[in-house]
Order: C-alpha cells, then structure tokens, then sequence
C-alpha cells in the first residue's frame, strides 16, 4: 500500500522559515521522481519543485532562491525547506511520487503565511 504522509506545516511569519517532510513507503523511492507541489484556494495547482531519482532538481521560478528540495533514500524520506516565505507561499503543499505511468500524491499539508 502506497502512503505520503506530510508533515510539517503551519503558521509562519513573512520572511520566516518552515520544513516540510514527506515519508514515503510501499513503493520503490529511490527511482521515483519525488516533489512537491501547492495549490492556493482560487487557483490551479502548480508545481514547487521535484527531485529525481539521480538527484537533479527543477524549481518553480516563484520560489527559487529560497526553497531548497532533498532526499535521503536511506530513509524514504523527501524534504523542502522553505525560507524567506512570503504570503503569497500561502497553500495546501503536496508530496508527490511519479515514476511514468505511475504518480502518488499526499493528502497534503497546510502553509499559512501571514504577520
């Protein structure tokens, strides 16, 4: 049985710092293609960043410079750090799992940026 289970959401100050975690299991995650993606009530959802199996990283420009994607194999474990956030970082963020035909997604965690 696949699970994403995210962890590490909440409330944080503009030019704050959160970390979100993603742990992974019933699936091989060393060849999968891990990421993150958001959606902000109102809109469509797009993608934060992604990390593949030999460890190149794309990022969405709105975040660039100030997210930082990871994964430790060893643990099933994907990670984005988000620093300096800003209000309009504000969304429901979702781990992801794509290996071609097959995707998975978390249920999702809640980032709140506000003063």
């Amino acid at each position: 049985q696949v699970q994403l289970v995210e962890s590490g959401g909440g409330l944080a100050q503009p030019g704050g710092s959160l970390r979100l975690s993603c742990a992974a299991s019933g699936f091989t995650f060393s060849i999968y293609v891990m990421g993150w993606y958001r959606q902000a009530p109102g809109k469509q959802r797009e993608l934060v960043a992604v990390i593949g199996s030999d460890g190149s990283i794309k990022y969405a420009d709105s975040v660039k410079g100030r997210f930082t994607i990871s994964r430790d194999n060893a643990k099933n474990t994907v990670s984005l750090q988000m620093d300096s956030l800003k209000p309009e970082d504000t969304a429901v963020y979702y781990c992801s799992a794509d290996l071609g035909t097959y995707r998975y997604r978390g249920q999702g965690t809640q980032v709140t940026v506000s003063s």
